[in-house]
């Protein structure tokens, strides 16, 4: 198997891309990828310049996806792409997906990972039989404080869990949502675009995915009631989640689009029987320990007491800052690892089960909501 770095490409991501460069900083990080090559917009001259301004050969810059795939299966296995990241649009993530496993490729995916659960499902199924790593970006679960609080709720600091408690709180559609003809022109809240949900699709899955990733525990039950606003729009932008683990577990997911002035504000407390953990990612470097009867402690990355999985993940030294960028790159690594055949940790990258973990999510808050407050399973 290769050893040299992995060549990349990618779909979408172009020019006016927000995750865009998001997902190539973090590629370069650990100097384990090189971007070789992709489609980056649905314009191909927009995408050519893109390429030129990357100083990358415009050869390998494709008009879509059909000619990446025939154009580099022909290549020789030591120059043809390895792993591709797509950056598309929530639509295109499961068709795109496919095609790229089926092909051969390794596959990076922004969330959802599909329109619809049982989509999931076959692309998990898909991905068993073609033998490909396939990583989708839960990006928080790169962080080293989650990752910290992940090792230590399965070390038994805070004891038994008993209470979860995740928010996700934008205010960012605010401006449009009150406006009929603004709304109508925001793509996340076109079902044919954006799929079932807008909200919980966009971010509520993100705050269920870290409850999942820093307990270890499974969600079964959802009790949920969603709010698209108003009438004529057809996604939810804000809800309230209650679920049961079993067990014995209780606890709330809020995630909202319409809480104004806020800006990115995800955050998760885990309470147990002998303590509690809280982080949140607008104060990244701090991981808060709570004790019964006791001051409350601070964790910070880079120090000799965070673990070796928190340790192995912070790149710089103590008291500087790490972030979006950082925790994406922490995530490529981990890919990068199962790639080239390495041993690596348990929650070094999201997968394809988080995945359809995620989907069945978002699909049981929708029917709990739809039919009126019931209580449905994941």
């Amino acid at each position: 198997m290769s050893k040299g770095k992995i060549r990349l490409g990618l779909i979408g991501g172009g020019a006016n891309s927000f995750i865009g460069p998001v997902h190539r900083i973090a590629a370069y990080m650990g100097e384990r990828y090189q971007l070789v090559g992709g489609v980056f917009d649905v314009d191909h001259k927009a995408s050519m310049e893109f390429a030129e301004k990357l100083e990358l050969d415009t050869s390998r810059t494709y008009s879509n996806i059909d000619e990446l795939i025939e154009k580099e299966s022909a290549l020789p296995a030591h120059e043809r792409i390895e792993v591709v990241s797509i950056l598309t649009p929530n639509f295109l993530h499961y068709p795109m997906a496919a095609q790229l496993i089926k092909a051969g490729f390794h596959v990076i995916c922004e969330k959802p990972i599909t329109m619809k659960a049982s989509e999931a499902v076959e692309l998990e199924a898909l991905i068993k039989e073609h033998g490909v790593v396939f990583c989708l970006t839960h990006t928080y679960t790169g962080y080293p404080m989650v990752r910290q609080m992940k090792t230590m709720i399965a070390e038994g600091v805070i004891g038994k869990v008993q209470k979860v408690d995740a928010q996700y709180y934008q205010g960012w559609i605010n401006p449009f949502i009150h406006d009929k003809e603004k709304r109508s022109s925001i793509w996340r809240l076109d079902p044919a675009k954006s799929g079932q949900s807008c909200c919980y699709g966009d971010i509520g899955v993100h705050a269920f995915n870290l409850i999942e990733y820093t307990t270890g525990l499974k969600v079964e039950k959802v009790l949920a009631d969603v709010n698209t606003l108003y009438e004529d729009n057809p996604l939810d932008v804000d809800g309230t989640t209650l679920i049961r683990i079993k067990e014995g577990v209780r606890g709330v997911i809020c995630a909202s689009q319409i809480a104004t002035g806020e800006e990115n504000n995800i955050k998760i407390a885990v309470y147990g029987d002998k303590g509690g953990l809280f982080w949140e990612q607008e104060h990244p470097t701090f991981l808060t320990h709570l004790k019964e009867g006791e001051p409350r402690q601070i964790l910070k990355p880079g120090n000799p007491y965070t673990s070796d999985f928190a340790m192995e993940s912070t790149k710089i030294a103590p008291g500087h800052p790490e972030g979006l960028f950082d925790a994406m790159g922490n995530i490529y690594a981990g890919t990068a690892q199962a790639i080239r055949g390495e041993a690596y940790r348990d929650g070094a990258f999201p997968n394809v089960e988080d995945g359809v973990r995620g989907m069945k999510f978002i699909e049981a808050v929708l029917l709990s909501s739809r039919n009126g407050q019931t209580w449905e399973n994941i």
